[in-house]
């Protein structure tokens, strides 16, 4: 009997443990969810097809943040802009204003990121330090057609937020074939005139200045949109930058399509990386594209202001059944014949890239 009750107290001290343990993660987790002050911002990543599963890969790349209101450093960055340019009237002062507080958030670390898609919740991860959460969830081939419909092209999804938080954040993820046709694109002095060349100018650009599409590209791009080709910008400026860049692309008509971009905070110290050279990150970034779609064609499309060129005949030399064409917007005066294009496109056929 004395063991038996022994026994016995035991496995009712250690239920009781498991449900202490339980109930506190539980409240642990209730914890984790967004406060009323923060946000979460969805970009969108490229969905891809699981033939032999019957199912959809769905991609959430989540940030998790909160507004910093502390003029203090929003005077730090004006001061280290301010070495290079300054706002000249009312109206980029307002521009210098939105931006800049793009960059002076606070990046949440341990914030439950979920989704709903219909009615059922997927837990993606929990925000690291810098508070970007990446993770998937997966549909059924029938279950993503109820929800999206047929045709659809895109996937639809929420936050999931604590009890009572009424707000909503969305997301969208595109959904490519595993054949087609997709166009990989710059942005700056590619879609949009940023003169990257020159540091003073591509800060007013940045920071103070509207944003201004290159004339034509639009229409170019409209026409590759028309023969079913999916889009996927990539650029070496920084997360922050994705609001105003994606305002900019539907204003002017640009095709919507996935966002790759580069992580960086100004409280790491890095703030000068926003200025490094685009190219082994453009590398990093299209690479995985090419491995993860292999038997989709690529066009990609750059300027030749910095590396892209490079980066580009690279790609081409290493995937060269992928790279249907290249196309490199002129921006500093050199010919398809120069030496520097003749050593980026060396073993590349000459048909698949054009300078314009």
């Amino acid at each position: 009997m004395k063991s038996f009750a022994a026994t016995t107290g035991f496995r009712v001290r250690a239920v009781s443990f498991v449900w202490c343990l339980f109930a506190a993660c539980v409240a642990f987790s209730a914890e984790q969810f967004l406060k009323p002050a923060e946000q979460v911002i969805f970009y969108p990543a490229p969905a891809w097809h699981d033939a032999a599963a019957g199912s959809w890969h769905v991609p959430v790349h989540a940030r998790a943040f909160e507004p910093e209101r502390r003029r203090v450093t929003q005077g730090l960055l004006r001061a280290t802009l301010g070495l290079l340019a300054e706002p000249r009237d009312a109206a980029e002062e307002k521009i210098f204003a939105a931006r800049a507080q793009l960059f002076l958030v606070d990046d949440e670390r341990g914030r439950s990121v979920s989704v709903r898609v219909g009615g059922r919740d997927f837990f993606i991860a929990e925000s690291p330090g810098n508070g970007h959460a990446l993770g998937e969830f997966q549909l059924p081939e029938a279950e993503l057609k109820t929800l999206a419909g047929a045709d659809a092209k895109t996937i639809s999804f929420r936050a999931v937020l604590g009890e009572g938080d009424v707000r909503e954040f969305r997301g969208t993820a595109p959904l490519l074939a595993e054949t087609g046709l997709s166009v990989v694109s710059d942005i700056d002095d590619t879609i949009k005139i940023s003169h990257v060349r020159d540091r003073r100018e591509l800060v007013r650009k940045t920071f103070y200045e509207p944003f201004q599409a290159v004339p034509g590209m639009a229409d170019a791009y409209a026409a590759w949109a028309a023969r079913g080709a999916a889009f996927h910008y990539v650029s070496a400026s920084p997360w922050q930058l994705y609001g105003p860049l994606a305002e900019f692309t539907a204003a002017n008509h640009f095709p919507a399509g996935t966002w790759h971009m580069k992580q960086f905070r100004v409280k790491d110290g890095t703030f000068t990386a926003l200025f490094d050279s685009p190219e082994k990150y453009k590398l990093a970034v299209i690479e995985p594209l090419l491995r993860q779609f292999p038997r989709r064609k690529f066009i990609l499309v750059g300027d030749s202001g910095e590396r892209d060129p490079e980066a580009y005949g690279a790609l081409a030399r290493n995937h060269p059944a992928q790279i249907e064409r290249i196309f490199i917007r002129d921006v500093t005066g050199e010919k398809a014949d120069a030496a520097r294009y003749r050593a980026a496109f060396h073993d590349v056929p000459a048909e698949r890239w054009k300078i314009f």
